[in-house]
């Protein structure tokens, strides 16, 4: 019994999502501080609070289109696992525990950060998916918040041109992971009367688009290693290996016929690269700490 609710709440706060999203407020204390303590927790526990909030509203919020499409019908509420009030309870509780430990815990500028990405992310992303399929490029604006909050509650100038970089590594990097689900859910969307980027583009289009999204992350990480954000030489080779890595899985969208099958290689690749950049960029830090 224990495990099944257990499965239930890890759904519906996205745990897969909200822990990156912990990851990457590490790393911003990381590179801000450049030391290791437990102070670092503070942040990571407040964004993290504040994103099982935000994700729990947002299931909330597309509750009903989740019940259209295959891809989400089996998540906590559109399947009737768990009631509706029980879910609001617990957007409240966790939305107002993470804005607690933000402020008490460490400053305004990251308490501001934080409100600001929840509000973004449920009230102009969530709202704006059903508008246009275009939702995500500003809807990638969220990925780049969470390691600037890192970086201004472990003391960072947020306007620092360390943590602009990083933070538009992630934006750009949200764009391509955002627009490839949805060109494996493309079907899905379109049952539930959502807007479809294979309704504004052809084929082709989105090919080429989604390459250069995809080249365009890949050299944003050769600039983070080249602005003095990282000083390994390990991390530097490491972090290029990756990136030509990507470059590849991009060219190959161009090339392979079964476009489903290069869809889902293309996904599954940016997302590792970015959180191998992000490891990497943890470890330079580390080892200078060590």
């Amino acid at each position: 019994m224990f495990k099944h609710w257990l499965k239930i709440f890890s759904d519906l706060i996205k745990l897969k999502i909200t822990t990156a999203v912990s990851f990457t407020t590490a790393v911003g204390y990381l590179l801000a501080t450049e030391s290791l303590s437990v102070q670092i927790f503070v942040p990571v526990i407040g964004i993290f609070l504040l994103a099982c909030g935000s994700s729990t509203l947002n299931e909330y919020q597309e509750r009903r289109t989740d019940g259209l499409m295959s891809r989400t019908n089996g998540r906590p509420l559109p399947a009737y696992k768990i009631q509706t009030k029980t879910a609001l309870f617990i957007i409240f509780f966790m939305t107002a525990a993470g804005i607690a430990i933000l402020y008490f815990g460490t400053n305004l500028p990251a308490t501001l950060l934080g409100i600001f990405a929840l509000l973004w992310y449920n009230g102009i992303y969530t709202p704006l998916k059903r508008k246009t399929a275009f939702a995500a490029v500003p809807g990638a604006l969220i990925g780049a918040i969470p390691p600037m909050v890192g970086w201004v509650a472990g003391g960072g100038y947020i306007l620092d041109p360390q943590i602009i970089l990083i933070a538009g590594f992630f934006f750009i990097w949200q764009v391509p992971h955002f627009w490839l689900l949805l060109l494996l859910s493309s079907d899905d969307y379109e049952r539930a009367g959502l807007p479809s980027l294979t309704g504004v583009f052809s084929m082709a289009q989105i090919l080429r688009i989604t390459f250069m999204w995809m080249l365009t992350t890949a050299i944003t990480s050769f600039i983070i290693i080249n602005f003095g954000a990282v000083h390994s030489q390990f991390v530097k080779i490491g972090v290029v290996i990756f990136a030509i890595g990507l470059c590849y899985q991009a060219v190959r969208i161009l090339r392979i016929e079964t476009k489903l099958l290069s869809f889902k290689n293309a996904f599954i690749s940016i997302n590792v690269f970015a959180l191998l950049v992000t490891v990497f960029l943890s470890i330079d830090k580390l080892i200078n700490v060590l």
